[in-house]
């Protein structure tokens, strides 16, 4: 049996609209979390420090729109950026698995239409503090040691 390849299977990155793009994004929240990367090894560790815009109880952000305005380092996935980001985003991401010819997982939005909640808030049991809280020096102190991604 032959199955019909959905448009996100079949469209190239960059000839995506605006809302087929951002249809991709299943909303988990993880590029939210600061990422801490090893120079040596170029591995990519994930700590429970949010930006302060994220909202952890909605998980999600609360100035989503004018964020790359006012966090300059904001992760901005485009089509673009996304060969240079790819590693900082988590292996369930939409954007990575289809920029590495991988399907979406199966609770993904666009294939699931019951809600699912796959997010932080989730993950991490409400376990997240604002960047507000901590100082750049001691982020190590919030890597997330458990492989929940």
């Amino acid at each position: 049996m032959v199955t019909e390849q959905k448009w996100w299977e079949r469209k190239q990155f960059s000839s995506l609209n605006k809302k087929e793009w951002e249809s991709l994004c299943d909303r988990c929240g993880l590029c939210c979390l600061h990422k801490l990367e090893n120079d040596e090894t170029k591995d990519v560790f994930y700590t429970s420090v949010t930006c302060a815009l994220f909202d952890s109880n909605k998980c999600e952000c609360t100035q989503y729109k004018q964020r790359l305005k006012l966090v300059p380092d904001c992760i901005n996935i485009t089509p673009k950026r996304l060969p240079e980001i790819v590693n900082w985003l988590p292996e369930s991401c939409a954007y990575r698995r289809l920029y590495m010819n991988q399907p979406l997982p199966s609770w993904h939005p666009l294939l699931n239409k019951e809600i699912v909640t796959y997010n932080v808030k989730k993950i991490l049991g409400g376990q997240t503090i604002s960047e507000n809280l901590v100082g750049d020096d001691d982020l190590e102190d919030y890597i997330i040691e458990d492989e929940i991604f």
